[in-house]
Parts: structure tokens; C-alpha cells; sequence
């Protein structure tokens, strides 16, 4: 990108007034797109107004418009729901309470609203914007407002954020409140397993989705689910049949667990109803197994917001207001949303007439039309569950006579069984025998080598660390007693899963071709580390399950904090050289500082930090939190800036540290570990079978790879899923310091510094352009998206 950076501090907010508001369910994480929208829209010079109770409160105005400061929103940003509150709302539905609305608003001057909801609280929106000028001039004509004021307000400018925990607005991948809900689930699913494994169960979960199955979709996807009920996609005639000989066959193989899920607007192919219990008593009548019905209801709403979900509401916060401030009286209503990994705005009617679409498809039993307008993402997670829940009979299997090997490298990372589970099911459907390496390559030179098989890999998704091992050992100094193994075992593809390890690793294996022919055949690198530090990828896998573990605890201490008054904590977190883990877990966390070795800092800096925070300390907010990536820099250190910090903030502040260490490397993995470990193995199996077809010499009969993209490293970029060739990311890489030389995170530091009331400058030239909502053709989902 040769762009000029622009910045925002170009735009100014003075003189403008701001309203939030947040209508519809509630949803996690709507608090910390609160907290943004206030924090951004001060520090633009802009008033900031709090609507409460949704539009309820802008129709019956008088206490439930506030203006509001920087400390109102302090501490909010890790509770789930919506503290200024949200209510369904019959007036605002009429004109005559929209006419009352709009004079409670030119009353205060606002003419900027960002509405927090869901579609039906957008398009609401969206109305009112439309009816504005009306509205003003039939105030005028009562005599409520003078002329004047038409002309001082004549526009109101909107800018949506989708709250919805449900996933179910067309144009964003992932709304606000989704990941947490997931979380919520998976935390069910994981305790339920463990007592349906003791008594042999069969256990249907009901999840929430009256007209989306995304909740449903991706936890069947990421515990593993033996049938799942959606209503985009219904089952075929028969499905009774198919599913109780699908159990039965799983009892079979001596699996003591059934995991039905069941989203509340399931239906059949005729549109009647398949309810949680209607499935149950068929189990029971027909298979006769012990079944339990447990529907999981509004906990899937509650609880604290997950890190993903307080980054996205923050970026898409900050992203409104600049919206607002860009907006001129042409700009259409537009929502902000995340494409991939990119923000991205739309406009607001595009997004809600594709949302509606959906809905009429499966009125009118178009249910493939469905699945294709719910977006690339949807239609990926759907074909991945397919071909990942049902094993073919060996009869119907292909059989290509090609063997692929699966191995863990580095340091255990969540999410990394999920990938070696998907790896085996998609190699094993796409007719391949399946080998698995014990500990990395060290355990290959050792030749702990052994085929795996469908079943091996059950109930393997929601499994912390690495089942099969992993070493930090790089194969150079094993080289001949790797290519030996390979050439016994007769092995023709690799799948490398692990971190900075793995990238080298196939590195070293791509060099050594030219002397070991064993090395020419199709290799593929998964990054899967919690540092998130591998080139060519915007995430690894395991990365969102540590950052999880660092704000879970994060909060933890800043409660501690809280309750002492008057304490900085200082916490140290992992990532090597990598800043990510510090910056975005400071970022969710609502950290004050975060000191990171890819931004230089001096002791004018620390000073300038220690200064701010004795200027914290006389507000109502009495606490700091700071977090040191270990490898910061190699002279201040953790005990360093605390003995600073306790020095400088006598009589002010008192400090404590804490060294996070490897709790952050352990645990369950997140939902988005889960699936994105999923998701990018299964296509990366698929890449290797389209590679071991292309290099396969007939008359030889052996595969030969020797060209540079048969070694790739399969990241996610900006919005898509590039394999990338390693040899052409080493010159992106700083070996070093073991991290890319661009990292596309630093973008949001900015960010953190502004919500922590720092001057800055943040380089908007990324946002801005105003996209429309794409359509995409049924050949896209296979090739990009996530």
C-alpha cells in the first residue's frame, strides 16, 4: 500500500454532538463499543451523549439524555450487557413518538446517533434519518422549534454497530457479542462431555437462533457434534433414519458420547419445526439411549465479554465516530463491520435488505439460495462440518495410495489437536493414509511414527496443548534420519503445525532438497503459536486462547486494584519479541500502558507514563494497569519499571507485578481457536491433495515436488486464506528477533492510547471508503474466506 497516511487529527469533532445509544437484545461487548464511542468522540472535541434505554429514552428524553465524560465509561469494558440499558420500544415505532424523539435531540444539539443493535433497531434508525428534515419542519410548524433550528440541524448523520449475539447480519463476519456467546456454549459443551462420558449419554443442546444457525453451526464445529439442527439448511427427508444409524454406528465404535445441538428455529425441509425434545424422544423410542434435553437459554447472553469481542467493539467504536465525523448530508447510513480481518463500512440498507433475503429464502424453501446469502464465512463453516462429522464407509472411500504425515513443532499451543484432527478426517475422506509424528522432529529422526486413524482423533477439538508432542528441535541437525523415515515409511506430504519452529523448519527442509530427494514432496506449515509471531498469517492458531487468559486474569487484577485504590499493576506477558500478546491484551483489557520491543521506549517515556498515571490518581478512577512483553527491551525489565514506578509514585500510588508465565500456554482452547484450527487445516489438506495430484510422476511412480510453492505457509490475510511460499517470506521475516518485519496489529497501538487518554496520532487511511455489501459467487467459499 503506497498511500499517503492520513490522520484523523485532521478531523475535529468540535462543535459536534454525539448520541449512543444500544437497542434490541443485548449482547457482550456493547459496553466496550460504549466506552469507544465516548472516549473517540471526546477526544475529537466532540460532546458525547448517553441515550438510555435504547429509543425509549430518546422518545421520552428529559434524564435519559446525558452528556456524558471520559470517567463514565471507566470499568465497563469487561461487563457483559449494556449498562445504559436497552428496551423494545412501541412509540418510537409511530411518528408521533419519532417527532418527540427528534425534539429531544435538536434540544441538546445532536445530530450524530450510533446505534448498537440489531437489524431491526438499525433499519428503526435508518427511518428516522430518512423522515429528519420532516420532522424538524413539522416541530417548527408547532411552534416547538424555530426556523433556525431546521437549518442548524437540518441532517442527522448514523452510524450502526451490529450487537447481536446471534451472527445474523449480512455484510459483517462477526457481530458484536457472537464470540463471547460461543464462549459460553463451549464452556456447557466441555462440562457436559465429562459427565455424558461417565454414563454413556446422549445429550441435545438447544442453543439460541430463531432465524440464524451460526451458534449452533460453529459449536457443533468446535466440540465436534455428531448432528446438528440449523435452520438455513434443514435436513433431508429421512434424516430420522440416517441420524439414529449415525449414533449407533458411533456407540459402535466404542464412543460413549452423543452430542446432538439443536438451534431454536431448527426446521425440516416443510418448514415444520424440529424441536430439541421432538429429537430426544426419538433417540429415545427408537435407539433406546439414556438421553438428556438441555437448553442453554439467556446464559448464552450473559457473562463477561471474550478479548475478541471487546478488540472488535473498540475498533468498531473508534471507527463509528470517525465515520460520523466524515459524514456529510450524501453519506447513506452505514454500519461498521469486520471483513476478515479489515474494518470495513457499509451501507446500512444494503446490509439489512440482504438480511431479510435470507429470511424470505427459507420462507420459500430456497434453503441453498440461504446458506449463500448468509456470506463466504457461513458457507464455509457449514461444508467444513459436513466433512468432518460423517465418515464415509471404507467402501465408498477413494483410495490414492498416497501417505501424509501430520506433526507438531514448537511450543503447545491451544487449538493445535483441533488442526491434527481436522488434517487426519479430511485426509482420510480424501482417500490418503494418515500417519501421525510423536514430539516434533525429534520423535520423526527417532522414527515414532504411527498411521492414525478417523476415530482416533474423536473428542480431540477441545483438548488444551498437543496430543502428539512437540519439541522445539529443528530438523538440520536430524536431516538423514528424517529423509530415512520418510523414504520407510514411504511418506509423500507433510503437515507441519506449530510456530516460528515449524516456519523454519520447512525452510531447512525446502534447502535441503537439493540432497535429500525425500524433501520434494507438497509440505504445508500451520502457524500455531500463542506469540502470534509467524510471518505471512494475521493470526496463529492459539494466539486468542492466551490472549483470553491474559484479560480473564487482567480483570481479576484490576478488580484487586480497584478495591486497594491508588495501585498500578505491572504485567509481564509471553510472546518472545512479539508484541501482540501485550498490546492487544492491553487493548481488551483497558491497560493504561503497554511496552512492547517492536515501539522503541526510553526513560522519558517511562517518566512520561508514571506522570500520567499521578494524574489518574486524582480522578474518580483510582488504578492503573500496565503491561511488559518480556522481551521488551533487555534493560528495562519487569522488576526495572516496578522499582521506577514504586519510586517515582511515592505518597501517590503503590505498585505490585505479576509474571503471567505459562498459565498463558494452557487451557481449554477458545471457540475461535477451535474453528480457525479447523478451518485452515481442512484447507490445507485439501491443497495438499490438489499438490500430491499435480507432482505425482506416473511412470516413476513416486511424487516429486521441487518447486518453491510446494512448500507454503497457509495464513490469513487482511480479508483471505493465502498459501504463501516460505522461501518468499523469508524476506518479510526478522530471524533474529523471530517476528515478521510488518505486523499489521502495531496499526491498532494507536488505539489503545487514545482509549487510555494519550495524545496520539493513528493513521486512518485504511478506513474511510464506503463498500458495498458483495455478493459472492458459490466458487469464492472455497477459495478465500475464513
Amino acid at each position: 500500500m503506497d498511500h499517503q497516511p492520513k490522520f484523523f487529527e485532521n478531523l475535529s469533532g468540535t462543535g459536534k454532538a454525539i448520541g449512543v445509544l444500544t437497542s434490541g437484545g443485548d449482547a457482550q461487548g456493547m459496553n466496550a463499543a460504549v466506552r469507544a464511542v465516548v472516549r473517540m468522540g471526546i477526544y475529537v472535541k466532540a460532546k458525547v451523549y448517553f441515550v438510555y434505554e435504547g429509543y425509549q429514552g430518546m422518545v421520552d428524553g428529559g434524564d435519559n439524555i446525558v452528556e456524558v465524560s471520559w470517567e463514565s465509561v471507566s470499568s465497563i469494558l469487561q461487563v457483559g450487557g449494556t449498562v445504559i440499558g436497552s428496551a423494545r420500544c412501541k412509540s418510537f415505532r409511530t411518528r408521533e413518538g419519532r417527532l418527540q424523539a427528534a425534539y429531544n435531540l435538536v434540544q441538546r444539539g445532536i445530530t450524530n446517533l450510533c446505534v448498537i443493535g440489531g437489524d431491526g433497531s438499525l433499519t428503526g434508525a435508518n427511518l428516522f434519518r430518512e423522515e429528519w428534515s420532516g420532522l424538524l419542519e413539522e416541530l417548527a410548524q408547532n411552534g416547538k422549534i424555530d426556523e433556525e433550528a431546521v437549518k442548524k440541524y437540518a441532517y442527522l448523520n448514523i452510524v450502526g454497530m451490529v450487537g447481536s449475539i446471534d451472527n445474523d447480519f449480512c455484510g459483517t463476519d462477526m457481530t458484536i457479542g457472537t464470540d463471547s456467546a460461543l464462549h459460553r456454549i463451549i464452556e456447557v459443551v466441555d462440562a457436559i462431555m465429562t459427565t455424558a462420558q461417565s454414563h454413556q449419554r446422549t445429550f441435545v443442546l438447544e442453543v439460541m437462533g430463531r432465524h440464524c444457525g451460526y451458534l449452533a453451526l460453529v459449536s457443533a464445529l468446535a466440540c465436534g457434534a455428531d448432528w446438528v439442527f440449523i435452520p438455513e439448511y434443514p435436513p433431508e427427508e429421512g434424516w430420522e433414519d440416517s441420524m439414529c444409524v449415525k449414533l449407533s454406528e458411533n456407540r459402535a465404535r466404542k464412543k460413549r458420547l452423543n452430542i446432538i445441538i439443536v438451534a431454536e428455529g431448527a426446521i425440516d425441509c416443510h418448514n415444520k419445526p424440529i424441536t430439541s425434545e421432538k429429537v430426544k424422544d426419538l433417540v429415545v423410542q427408537r435407539l433406546g439411549f439414556d438421553t438428556r434435553v438441555t437448553i442453554l437459554g439467556h446464559v448464552q447472553r450473559g457473562g463477561t465479554p471474550s478479548a475478541f469481542d471487546r478488540i472488535l467493539a473498540s475498533r468498531m467504536g473508534v471507527e463509528a465516530v470517525l465515520a460520523l465525523l466524515e459524514a456529510t448530508p450524501a453519506t447513506p447510513a452505514c454500519v461498521v463491520s469486520l471483513s476478515g480481518n479489515q474494518a470495513v463500512r457499509l451501507p446500512l440498507m444494503e446490509c439489512v435488505q440482504m438480511t431479510q433475503e435470507v429470511q424470505k429464502a427459507m420462507d420459500e424453501g430456497r434453503f441453498v439460495e440461504a446458506v449463500r446469502l448468509r456470506g463466504r464465512s457461513f458457507e464455509n463453516n457449514l461444508n467444513t462440518y459436513k466433512l468432518l462429522s460423517h465418515k464415509k464407509p471404507d467402501a465408498e472411500l477413494p483410495k490414492t495410495n498416497f501417505n501424509v504425515a501430520v506433526l507438531n513443532v514448537g511450543a503447545p499451543a491451544a487449538g493445535m489437536n483441533a488442526a491434527v484432527r481436522a488434517a487426519v478426517r479430511v485426509g482420510i475422506t480424501e482417500g490418503h493414509k494418515m500417519f501421525a509424528v510423536i514430539d516434533g522432529f525429534e520423535g520423526f529422526a527417532r522414527g515414532k511414527i504411527k498411521e492414525i486413524s478417523w476415530g482416533d482423533v474423536g473428542g480431540w477439538t477441545g483438548q488444551g496443548g498437543s496430543i502428539l508432542g512437540t519439541k522445539r528441535t529443528l530438523p538440520a541437525k536430524y536431516l538423514e534420519k528424517i529423509a530415512d523415515q520418510m523414504r520407510t515409511n514411504n511418506i509423500n506430504a507433510l503437515m507441519v503445525i506449530g510456530g516460528f519452529e515449524a516456519y523454519e523448519s520447512c525452510l531447512q527442509l525446502h534447502e535441503a532438497r537439493s540432497r535429500f530427494e525425500e524433501f520434494c514432496v507438497p509440505i504445508c506449515v500451520l502457524p500455531a503459536t500463542i506469540s502470534n509471531n509467524v510471518p505471512g498469517t494475521d493470526f496463529s492458531i492459539g494466539a486468542d486462547t492466551a490472549l483470553n487468559a491474559i484479560v480473564e486474569t487482567c480483570d481479576r487484577i484490576k478488580q484487586s486494584a480497584s478495591g486497594t485504590k491508588r495501585r498500578v499493576f505491572i504485567i509481564e506477558t509471553m510472546g518472545g519479541y512479539c508484541g501482540y500478546l501485550a498490546n492487544m491484551g492491553a487493548l481488551a483489557a483497558g491497560a493504561d500502558a503497554a511496552y512492547i520491543f517492536e515501539e522503541q521506549f526510553d526513560i522519558r517515556e517511562l517518566q512520561a507514563n508514571v506522570e500520567h498515571l499521578t494524574e489518574k490518581m486524582k480522578t474518580s478512577i483510582q488504578r492503573g494497569l500496565v503491561l511488559r512483553n518480556e522481551n521488551c527491551n533487555e534493560n528495562y525489565t519487569t522488576d526495572f519499571i516496578y522499582q521506577l514506578y514504586s519510586e517515582e509514585g511515592k505518597g501517590v500510588f503503590d505498585c505490585r507485578k505479576n509474571v503471567l508465565g505459562h498459565m498463558q500456554q494452557g487451557g481449554a482452547p477458545s471457540p475461535f481457536d477451535r474453528n480457525f484450527g479447523t478451518k485452515i487445516s481442512a484447507k490445507a489438506m485439501q491443497w495438499i491433495s490438489k499438490k500430491l495430484k499435480e507432482t505425482y510422476r506416473k511412470e516413476e511412480g513416486k511424487v516429486f515436488a521441487n518447486t518453491d510453492d510446494s512448500v507454503c505457509l497457509l495464513g490469513m490475510r487482511r480479508r483471505n486464506l493465502v498459501f504463501q511460499p516460505v522461501a518468499e517470506l523469508k524476506t518479510e521475516t526478522d530471524f533474529v528477533h523471530r517476528i515478521p518485519k510488518e505486523q499489521w496489529w502495531l496499526k491498532l497501538r494507536p488505539l489503545m492510547k487514545i482509549l487510555a487518554k494519550y495524545k496520539t496520532s493513528y493513521d486512518v487511511s485504511d478506513s474511510g471508503q464506503l463498500e458495498h455489501v458483495a455478493m459472492h459467487s458459490p466458487k469464492e467459499a472455497e477459495t478465500g474466506a475464513i
